[in-house]
């Protein structure tokens, strides 16, 4: 695969700032932070910064406006993803003794699973910029409390006020929740969460945005520009 390399802020050709195209879009990149299914931040995240083709952005930034009617904005967990951090990904992965995020993102599931179930692939659709994880939050925007390394690891798939907080609507699991519940059509969910889960669904879809079945926070732009580009450049 061609893995071009580039410098901190000399994008390549099609790529954008998010905040540049729309500044009111949210952001709260979990791979930047220790808050994730590793319980560390992952190499080539240097920078709170989401980064996208440009029809990625531009479409995203429509699906905002759409978003805004219902008293509600988009907020990112997720871009454009360097395949440093997919490597690492891959290491994890085969680190088996390395469990300590387990009981709250894959409580019942054998780490070994992971690629065969579909919730880490050795190439990702984020590699090429033009794939999204995100959610639904209500204006005005809540607060949003920072997991720290020491606080409580608590079950993703518990009710939206016994997980650890986030300020999204009710998703019916935390972000990045390696689990059947996080299936964006499972049917054993309230019914308050597979609409919240449709309202995104047809948000995105409306504005050119196919979503995948493992995972309601993760959509693709299906007419992205680079279909068969895997890039690895810092998010800087």
């Amino acid at each position: 695969m061609n893995l071009p390399q580039l410098k901190p802020k000399n994008l390549p050709e099609e790529f954008v700032y998010l905040h540049d195209v729309d500044p009111t879009i949210l952001s709260d990149l979990k791979y930047l932070t220790p808050h994730n299914f590793l319980g560390r931040p992952l190499p080539g995240y240097d920078a709170p910064c989401v980064i996208l083709t440009e029809a990625a952005a531009q479409a995203l930034s429509q699906v905002q406006k759409d978003a805004n009617a219902f008293g509600l904005t988009l907020k990112v967990y997720d871009a454009y993803r360097p395949q440093d951090a997919v490597d690492e990904f891959i290491r994890w992965a085969e680190d088996v003794e390395d469990q300590i995020m387990k009981a709250e993102f894959y409580p019942d599931i054998n780490k070994a699973d992971v690629f065969d179930l579909g919730y880490i692939a050795k190439r990702s659709t984020h590699s090429r910029g033009s794939t999204v994880d995100l959610t639904l939050v209500p204006l005005p925007v809540p607060s949003q409390p920072q997991w720290r390394p020491g606080d409580l690891i608590l079950d993703s798939r518990l009710p939206y006020d016994q997980r650890f907080p986030d300020n999204s609507i009710d998703m019916g699991t935390g972000f990045d929740c390696f689990d059947e519940l996080s299936h964006p059509m499972n049917p054993n969910l309230p019914t308050h969460v597979r609409a919240n889960r449709l309202l995104l669904r047809t948000l995105m879809e409306k504005h050119g945005f196919r979503g995948i079945t493992t995972e309601w926070w993760h959509f693709t732009l299906r007419n992205e520009p680079y279909p068969d580009v895997y890039f690895n450049f810092a998010v800087a």
